[in-house]
């Protein structure tokens, strides 16, 4: 049976590294949700995302982050992506009242030139300092933040608020 209370959709964004520099795009005036500011790539994972495809074991699909990011990168910026990993996650409650667990990860570039879909406006590889001329959605300077802590070698990969 179908439990409100536990039902969240769940979403994937990632934070692609090429030079040293971290992919940001802007989101159009027309998306409902944070429009005109400045984000990383994702979006929600789908049904379609695995059902159609082979189990790994007799129950179970794996890597369904891993690929539903591939999938988001590559539909949003025309970019493939490789080495991912975990950095973090977070709740938001979208304005139709729907919890969405969102998780942060992060990726190197592997290949291809940035062509961005309709739901984006602009782009821009920019360091952690750069990324502070940016209307950031609220959190991602922080997500860009430990990301650039934890290749440092520094990070405890634990968000924290900027001051």
């Amino acid at each position: 049976m179908y439990d409100q209370q536990k039902a969240h959709y769940i979403v994937v964004t990632g934070i692609i590294i090429k030079d040293g520099k971290f992919l940001i795009t802007k989101r159009a005036t027309t998306e409902k949700a944070f429009p005109n500011q400045w984000t990383v790539p994702g979006g929600k994972l789908e049904i379609s995302d695995y059902i159609n495809r082979q189990k790994d074991t007799d129950s179970h699909w794996y890597n369904i982050l891993e690929n539903l990011l591939k999938r988001e990168v590559l539909e949003e910026v025309n970019l493939k992506i490789k080495n991912i990993k975990y950095l973090t996650s977070l709740v938001y409650i979208r304005s139709d009242n729907i919890p969405t667990l969102i998780i942060s990860l992060y990726a190197d570039y592997d290949s291809g030139d940035v062509k961005l879909c309709n739901a984006l406006t602009d782009y821009a590889w920019i360091t952690l300092e750069q990324s502070k001329n940016y209307d950031l959605i609220e959190g991602i300077y922080e997500e860009l933040e430990m990301l650039d802590r934890v290749l440092k070698g520094e990070g405890d990969g634990i968000w924290k608020k900027k001051n």
